[in-house]
């Protein structure tokens, strides 16, 4: 009988042993299905970004509305708001959602200073690499817009240089080759919240899209410079941002 009930317990444990392993129950099942890379911004060295780590370059005085560490842009005018601080290696995490479909914006990293003074409204820093946060249904609108094939961009975490700045973008590349496109699609849509965490080092830009990495490039000039948030005509919200700067 003490035989019988021990192999009966040695079975089941082998059973439960097995399962756990292959992924048919329990934790390793679990964790298979997690997010790859979901960097919540928090630890040692984190920071949270709030209204006072911000000046508005060329937008209209409540363009950009603070209520703690949330933040409402208005998308009017064209523009952009740029951290006081400059930085070079770090890892930044934002969440952000779009009001309305089809709306634009992003964030900028890099941006020298001399390509945000004199910046009139309606119009963007001509340095830096955009993280770009662009929704879904800006493609369709685009395309009946201009009448154009709205395959030179996409709305799931593109990355770019802007204007006189360098980057060599990781493939899937636009037609072009200006732009890294992202490997999954993965970006939600208007009035959903996405989560991006951004790692810049040493030149390199790596962008993970609500958990698993998308897009980046490598070879950034100039690699020092403020952040950047976008107002690019529709309002969008922000909240949690954080970051953390590197050696």
């Amino acid at each position: 009988m003490k035989r019988s009930f021990f192999l009966t317990v040695m079975i089941s444990a082998v059973i439960i042993q097995t399962a756990t392993l292959t992924g048919g129950t329990g934790m390793a099942a679990e964790t298979k299905n997690t997010p790859k890379a979901f960097i919540d911004g928090t630890g040692q060295g984190w920071r949270t970004l709030e209204e006072k780590d911000f000046v508005n370059v060329n937008c209209y005085p409540d363009t950009w509305i603070w209520k703690g560490d949330f933040l409402t842009c208005t998308g009017l005018p064209i523009g952009v708001m740029r951290t006081r601080q400059t930085f070079t290696n770090f890892e930044l995490v934002i969440q952000w959602r779009h009001l309305k479909p089809a709306g634009n914006s992003g964030v900028f990293a890099w941006v020298p200073i001399e390509s945000l003074e004199n910046l009139k409204p309606d119009s963007l820093p001509k340095q830096g690499i955009e993280v770009q946060m662009l929704d879904h249904g800006y493609t369709e609108q685009y395309e009946k817009s201009t009448g154009n094939k709205g395959d030179w961009f996409s709305t799931n975490g593109d990355i770019f240089p802007v204007g006189s700045s360098i980057l060599t973008p990781f493939p899937p590349t636009s037609p072009d080759g200006s732009r890294s496109f992202p490997i999954k699609n993965l970006s939600n849509g208007a009035g959903e919240w996405n989560h991006y965490y951004v790692r810049c080092i040493n030149g390199e830009v790596r962008l993970w899209v609500n958990g698993e990495e998308v897009s980046g490039g490598t070879g950034g000039e100039p690699r020092e410079g403020h952040l950047c948030l976008e107002s690019e005509g529709s309002p969008i919200e922000f909240r949690n941002i954080r970051i953390r700067e590197l050696p």
